[in-house]
């Protein structure tokens, strides 16, 4: 369903692109932006990377009530990282609305006092938002939003009767809007769609994504791995393989080999997660070595290649990791890493074979990441930083990179020549009378 014009769903939409960074909405979220302000049951189909948050985000908050202090708006995804992703969105753009998000694995103590003055947003996990809903933590009277992100993947990982549960517990919703960035064939019951508006772009936007094979003598690959990712050179990549077990011994042997990089994968502890995604946000690692927990649902860089290094067992898996390059318009390969007698699956095909040429080692990355000991609870904004940054620490323009801040603390990209120097002038400073510790991470 196609709309022929564009109203602007918040008066100060304008603003928050300028805060955000965003010259204009693409032509999929001012569609879903349209469709959401105005129909009650909205379903955005869209590729990863596309900006399906941004696309619900600003007709949801468009409509809350700035003058009530409950919780308004749901939403529902299926991972921490997910959820922590929205919620930096949704705090940057700067509309005043309190936003918090909870998740598996945080303390419940955060979020009672997360929850003691409840957000006009709430964003979860469903395994999460439901026990909060059982133990009635917050009002679910005004609660009429409700979006639920990623929604096929909160299926496929086992959310669907958490997932009714809350729906049943919240009759008065009137709103829904569900994203995926892929089809579902069937709708669970349970969702009680009204006739939705379907905004469908997984067909618009083409990207330029090539499929390889590089073929490796031996069964085990290790050494075809690091001969590749040589060839490849130090360019931002993922590689991915189907058990977190094996993360460790892929790790220790691209770490043998002086190959920076971070992991990611389930069996990590959150503020390690988080860590490695800003280390591979911010330029300090240039590789993610993963399992399909970083398939979709996190925010990353632009991917310029990912490789799998363990064959995905369905053709949804390979889909999925596939869509983490070659996003919206953008070139991008993956490279299916098999031992020469190992036949590929058929939704994999027989892709041309890369032949691999002789490289230099990888150089270390020229950016480092510091801890910063304070954040938005105390009131520290990101010009706060640099400005203590380029100061008090002499840093020059170009010598400081991406700056993420966190309620409690931030982390900063620093060029890693000026790294000891500027602990050195730094640690122990202060930013609006707070004394703050500074440090490499």
């Amino acid at each position: 369903m196609y709309f022929c014009a564009m109203k602007t769903p918040l008066k100060n939409q304008e603003q928050i692109l300028r805060k955000l960074g965003i010259e204009a909405l693409n032509p999929m979220q001012e569609e879903a932006t349209l469709a959401i302000a105005h129909a009650d049951d909205v379903v955005v189909l869209s590729p990863t990377g596309s900006g399906k948050t941004l696309a619900f985000l600003l007709p949801v908050l468009a409509q809350f009530d700035a003058s009530l202090q409950q919780v308004q708006g749901l939403v529902l995804v299926p991972s921490r990282e997910l959820a922590i992703q929205i919620e930096t969105v949704a705090r940057d753009m700067g509309t005043g609305f309190k936003v918090n998000a909870i998740y598996g694995g945080r303390p419940i103590a955060k979020d009672m006092e997360d929850l003691k003055h409840p957000p006009a947003l709430l964003i979860g996990t469903p395994g999460r938002i439901s026990d909060h809903m059982k133990r009635g933590t917050f009002s679910k009277r005004h609660l009429h939003f409700l979006v639920l992100d990623e929604f096929d993947k909160s299926l496929e990982i086992g959310f669907a009767e958490e997932m009714k549960a809350i729906l049943e517990a919240v009759p008065q919703i009137r709103k829904r809007v569900l994203t995926s960035a892929t089809k579902l064939e069937d709708w669970p019951d349970f969702l009680e769609l009204n006739k939705p508006t379907l905004i469908d772009y997984l067909g618009e936007g083409s990207s330029s994504l090539e499929i390889k094979r590089i073929v490796s003598p031996e069964k085990d690959k290790l050494e075809t791995l690091g001969h590749a990712l040589r060839h490849l050179g130090a360019r931002p990549g993922i590689v991915f393989c189907n058990y977190k077990d094996s993360i460790q011994r892929v790790s220790d042997y691209l770490s043998s080999q002086k190959i920076s990089h971070a992991c990611f994968y389930g069996g990590m502890d959150q503020r390690d997660r988080e860590r490695s995604l800003i280390k591979f946000r911010n330029g300090t690692h240039q590789l993610l070595l993963a399992t399909d927990l970083a398939a979709r649902g996190i925010d990353v860089p632009e991917i310029e290649f990912i490789i799998h290094y363990h064959l995905p067992h369905h053709e949804q898996e390979f889909t999925h990791r596939n869509g983490r390059t070659a996003r919206m318009h953008r070139e991008g390969t993956a490279y299916v890493l098999h031992w020469q007698n190992e036949d590929l699956p058929e939704f994999i095909g027989h892709p041309e074979e890369e032949e691999l040429q002789e490289a230099a080692a990888l150089q270390p990355s020229e950016w480092a990441t510091v801890f910063i000991s304070g954040g938005r609870r105390d009131k520290i904004s990101k010009g706060d930083i640099a400005g203590l940054f380029f100061k008090q620490g002499q840093l020059k323009k170009g010598e400081l990179g991406s700056i993420e801040l966190k309620v409690d603390c931030a982390f900063a990209a620093v060029k890693r020549t000026k790294l000891t120097s500027m602990i050195q002038l730094v640690d122990n400073g202060r930013i609006k009378k707070r004394k703050l510790r500074v440090y490499e991470v």
